[in-house]
């Protein structure tokens, strides 16, 4: 039997899957899975349109959740893969939990923390961006699109 270890891509695939969970639902396609010891503890998805809560986002559900599952409020062994740059709301929350990893698909030019303050989450924070970028970039447009 040949095991292999989980890269980036294969994580983000896990995430896009939970986003399309999201759209199916009619929530904005965004996905998220928490990964510690290259295993996924944690998976989400937006769900403010189910709950009726603006803070309901698919990073907010994967830090309850894999907070839950380890016990403590700290993810600083973890990664999060989420197919969205995360908002400021979000960063906000990743800094308070001193996320170890971030990775994140497409930009989001309009509100993205980045284009904030790229300093919002915690200075130990590794960050990578643009895996499955244009896939993850067009289940979002294309959402918004059919809503039109």
């Amino acid at each position: 039997m040949i095991v292999t270890e989980k890269n980036d891509l294969d994580f983000m695939r896990e995430a896009y899957n939970e986003a399309e969970h999201a759209g199916i639902k009619d929530e904005v396609p965004i996905g998220a899975v928490v990964v510690w010891q290259g295993h996924i503890i944690a998976r989400a998805y937006n769900l403010t349109e189910t709950l009726t809560d603006a803070t309901a986002h698919a990073e907010m559900q994967a830090i309850t959740a894999a907070s839950h599952y380890l016990g403590g409020k700290y993810l600083n062994d973890c990664t999060l893969y989420v197919t969205l740059e995360p908002c400021p709301m979000c960063a906000s929350a990743l800094y308070w939990c001193q996320l170890g990893k971030l990775v994140y698909g497409s930009s989001d030019p309009k509100r993205g923390y980045t284009l904030i303050n790229s300093q919002l989450l915690h200075p130990k924070t590794l960050v990578t961006s643009g895996i499955m970028a244009t896939q993850c970039g067009k289940l979002v447009s294309d959402f918004f699109k059919n809503k039109r």
